[in-house]
């Protein structure tokens, strides 16, 4: 096997590599869009719920676009989750504080995960550019040989 053939195979196995690095970031980024759709529209619902007293009736979603009426215990108690299946209760404005340093999180995890991939993007390209050179030249060589 010539040089040739060696780092044309190596190039094809780095942009396998590549292509699958590019689908996990794509897909982090897809769950990290998510939680922060989540996180945007609970820092709504906590603004709203400033504005509500006790006893305010509220729709609380439970699954598949089904909502049950409750009335608002207290405007100022939240339950909010602090990770592994624990959740402790927090004021009003505790649980806007931690909601929007947790979309501040996501934001800068979102862009990291953006730079990341169009990195791989760019080997990608420059993989492929390369291969098809390569593949022309080995094309050729053949030729030239008679094979």
């Amino acid at each position: 096997m010539s040089n040739d053939e060696e780092t044309f195979r190596r190039l094809a196995l780095e942009l396998r590599i590549l292509e699958g690095t590019a689908d996990a970031i794509q897909s982090r980024s897809s769950m990290v869009n998510a939680a922060l759709t989540e996180l945007v529209v609970a820092g709504m619902t906590l603004e709203g719920l400033e504005k509500e007293k006790t006893d305010a009736p509220l729709f609380v979603p439970i699954g598949g676009g089904s909502y049950i009426e409750a009335k608002l215990g207290s405007e100022d108690k939240v339950v909010v989750s602090i990770g592994a299946g624990v959740a402790i209760e927090r004021t009003l404005k505790e649980a806007k504080d931690t909601v929007t340093s947790r979309i501040a999180e996501l934001e800068k995890t979102r862009t990291t995960l953006e730079q990341q991939l169009r990195q791989v993007i760019e080997k990608i390209q420059d993989n492929r550019a390369q291969l098809q050179e390569m593949s022309a030249k080995l094309s050729e060589g053949e030729k030239a040989a008679g094979v």
